[in-house]
């Protein structure tokens, strides 16, 4: 798998892309207004996951590692291994290919606090962007990600350690996309609402106030991607 950015290298091809996102409470008249899909492989080493996303305007502005990334647009995996809606693990990266790692022992909704900065030892991530990055002159194709995960990594997340998973293994998986609107202020690209708008203290989706777009691969039904029962299933084959 050639890991730089683009989904267009060798291995990539042969991949089926996902149907398109869809808004993450299922509603169809809330249809997002760009595209975005995905393909997902795995071999011996990794689980990898390439995503493809519209955007007329690529802009991002964190560039530190494990700060709250979805203050950016940004691009999100969930996984939990054993399909049992704990212990489970999250992925987050930025237009800048910054990147957050975290876990919750359990939802937010029922009781479950974070652990931050929990990254995985030999994950690779790469950013690609068809266009200019932060440069409101012109419009832009969009920008695309890939990801690959180690096994060893996930080992934890799984209550028999059981990775690589067998064929026929099913996992609980979803992706998520956040787009913030945005204006342009003296040449550069400023969210809506700005940053430095307070926002709940706790990171749990339902003390949130939701002004973004949300838009995932398996619908949640709720404005909240800590619902991980609902999360869709991947088989490996």
């Amino acid at each position: 798998m050639v890991l730089d950015g683009s989904l267009h290298g060798p291995g990539w091809g042969s991949l089926p892309w996902t149907g398109d996102f869809v808004d993450i409470t299922g509603d169809d008249s809330l249809r997002p207004r760009f595209r975005t899909r995905v393909k997902m492989g795995w071999d011996e080493e990794y689980f990898y996951v390439g995503a493809e996303m519209e955007e007329p305007h690529v802009w991002g502005t964190i560039t530190e590692k494990n700060a709250v990334m979805f203050e950016d647009n940004d691009f999100e995996i969930f996984m939990d291994p054993d399909c049992d809606g704990l212990n489970y693990y999250e992925f987050e990266i930025n237009t800048l290919g910054s990147i957050w790692e975290l876990s919750l022992p359990k939802p937010y909704g029922e009781g479950g606090v974070p652990v931050l900065g929990c990254n995985i030892p030999g994950l690779k991530s790469q950013v690609a962007v068809r266009g200019t990055l932060n440069d409101p002159s012109d419009e832009d194709e969009g920008w695309s990600v890939v990801v690959a995960i180690p096994w060893s990594g996930l080992a934890k997340y799984h209550r028999d350690g059981q990775v690589p998973p067998m064929a026929g293994d099913v996992w609980k998986v979803n992706f998520s996309r956040v787009q913030w609107r945005h204006e342009v202020v003296d040449g550069g690209y400023v969210r809506i609402p700005p940053h430095g708008t307070p926002l709940a203290e706790s990171l749990n989706p339902e003390e949130q106030e939701h002004p973004e777009d949300n838009w995932v691969w398996s619908p949640q039904g709720a404005v909240n991607m800590h619902l991980p029962l609902r999360w869709g299933e991947v088989e490996f084959v």
